[in-house]
């Protein structure tokens, strides 16, 4: 049985395409998969930020017993978390503008929280109350998870960032609208040593 020049160039052109279909199917459920990461990834950084609002209310509680008089203090706190709780971003519209705002609104909660921890100095019983021990014990893990859940979100959208930008994965990323994600950066001027005075 002999084929005839049409049919083989047919065969050629239609293995062609199935080999091109199946690169680009494999390409785009690679960027589906990498994409869900960063979604994923950015879930674990609420997560550990939700946790941390969530120990806010026991801390300035347990800190109002003791220091009633620091009312300006607590109030900044209490503001700064309410705000930092209501700052969410769409992980599939992680915009720059987005980004920066959810980054302030959560870094005026640390400051927020910094204040208090110097308020905290000044009341000897207060930091030898065992419930705000465990309490700021439990802060302190959480930042230190806030810093761990932060790097392992940066580092998928690294990872989904580079392969949508690599040819010719570029061209699929094109078509379907996979677009960069947003990383979490320093905040300014975290560059310079601060500045510390006795």
């Amino acid at each position: 049985m002999k084929l005839s020049k049409g049919i083989i160039v047919t065969l050629v052109i239609v293995g062609v395409l199935v080999i091109i279909f199946l690169w680009g199917m494999g390409g785009y459920n690679k960027m589906v998969s990498q994409e869900e990461g960063v979604t994923s990834a950015w879930s674990q950084v609420e997560n550990v930020y939700q946790r941390r609002a969530d120990l806010v209310p026991n801390l300035v509680a347990t800190v109002k017993g003791y220091a009633a008089h620091e009312q300006e203090t607590l109030e900044g706190v209490v503001n700064a978390r309410a705000k930092a709780t209501q700052t969410t971003i769409d992980p599939a519209n992680m915009t720059p503008e987005a980004m920066a705002q959810f980054q302030a609104a959560q870094g005026e909660l640390s400051t927020a929280l910094g204040k208090l921890m110097v308020v905290v100095e000044r009341y000897p019983d207060l930091k030898a109350n065992q419930n705000f021990l465990e309490l700021q014990a439990q802060l302190e893990g959480t930042e230190n998870r806030i810093t761990v859940e932060r790097q392992k979100f940066n580092d998928a959208a690294k990872s989904f960032n580079t392969l949508i930008r690599k040819f010719p994965k570029n061209i699929i990323a094109g078509m379907f609208g996979f677009e960069r994600k947003q990383y979490f950066e320093a905040k300014e001027g975290a560059e310079e040593a601060p500045k510390v005075e006795f």
